[in-house]
């Protein structure tokens, strides 16, 4: 055992969780990597999913091709039918945490909608306790499929301002990642990757093809892609320091980035 265990230990019989000294301890400690070799990636719900098959079945067949080369956590994103569900609870005046269970359940719909398609390649939908048995998943069949919500439900945090949860899929995916310890994060969107504004509506938006998160706040850009709290969690993490944001209706750069290329923007916690 390690002095740095050996003082943490003693540190965590003595004092409480918050003193300041037992928290430094625990930085300081190693952190295990749980799947290192996996990659994590979030299939958007509106930008991807919502368009239906000639969105899904290029990526599909991509993720099919790509899992004997890489090993995959496929999450979902909410989409459309989230935002319909949001307005009409944040019309009762329901709270973020009511909201948070309805988007939740659009994104299982995706998973369970994906896992049908890949289930002929042995490739299915996990939940809840079946998480644990991701690794085995991975082993056999290098992918595995996952709802992108953050199962906080009732016990999510309320945003600062509005009912709308804070914490939803762009959220969830990132922490998969950074709790096993992955070794990428890639986001598969409809779009090249962040711009400095809207290229939907904004005809003078430049690319941005690497970017930090606080360069993204300074320039009030951040929450024009992913999540904003997202973003912090980034700053804060350990194992995945950048993500990557991809157009996923480009056929083969969801193979070219999870081959390590740089196709979209990537941005970094520092």
């Amino acid at each position: 055992m390690s002095q740095t265990t050996v003082e943490l230990e003693s540190l965590l019989m003595q004092r409480s969780l918050t003193d300041s000294q037992l928290l430094a301890a625990a930085e300081a400690a190693a952190d295990f990597r749980i799947l290192p070799d996996a990659t994590v990636i979030k299939i958007g719900g509106q930008s991807v999913i919502d368009r239906g098959r000639a969105a899904v079945y290029p990526l599909v067949d991509e993720i099919v091709a790509a899992r004997k080369a890489h090993q995959l956590l496929i999450g979902t994103g909410a989409g459309t039918r989230a935002r319909h569900l949001y307005s009409v609870a944040a019309g009762l005046n329901l709270p973020a945490g009511v909201l948070s269970q309805l988007g939740a359940s659009v994104a299982d719909q995706n998973a369970a909608m994906l896992g049908q398609l890949l289930a002929k390649h042995g490739i299915c939908a996990v939940d809840g306790a079946g998480l644990s048995a991701v690794p085995l998943f991975l082993a056999e069949v290098r992918a595995v499929i996952f709802s992108g919500m953050p199962p906080y439900k009732l016990w999510t945090r309320p945003a600062q301002e509005g009912m709308i949860p804070p914490y939803r899929t762009d959220a969830g995916c990132f922490l998969m990642a950074e709790q096993f310890g992955c070794k990428a994060m890639v986001y598969v969107k409809d779009e090249d990757g962040l711009f400095t504004g809207n290229p939907k509506t904004d005809k003078h938006a430049t690319f941005i093809p690497k970017i930090s998160v606080e360069e993204m706040k300074a320039k009030g850009l951040h929450d024009s892609i992913l999540e904003f709290p997202m973003l912090d969690l980034l700053q804060s993490a350990r194992h995945v320091r950048q993500v990557q944001v991809i157009n996923g209706l480009v056929p083969g750069n969801l193979t070219r980035a999870l081959a390590g290329e740089h196709v979209g923007t990537l941005i970094t916690a520092s």
